[in-house]
């Protein structure tokens, strides 16, 4: 990400596991490994990657801000 001792080297993950323990770690008792190696593929494949909003993209999700640039099917 940066330069060797930049204090914003670990700032991204910092907040992407702090995200993950509390919406998803933290919300129950897992039964076993392969149970929650599920659950975190679900979590970051089905919510976190396509619904997280980001300020780069006026804080609209990945989803949303590809149906409001994307040109229409329909032909005129």
């Amino acid at each position: 990400m940066g330069t060797v001792g930049d204090c914003y080297d670990n700032a991204l993950m910092e907040s992407f596991w702090g995200t993950m323990q509390l919406e998803l770690l933290d919300t129950r008792i897992w039964k076993s490994r392969d149970e929650l190696a599920n659950a975190i593929f679900e979590w970051i494949e089905c919510w976190y990657n396509p619904y997280r909003r980001h300020s780069s993209i006026g804080m609209h999700s990945p989803v949303t801000f590809e149906s409001l640039y994307r040109p229409s099917d329909a032909t005129e």
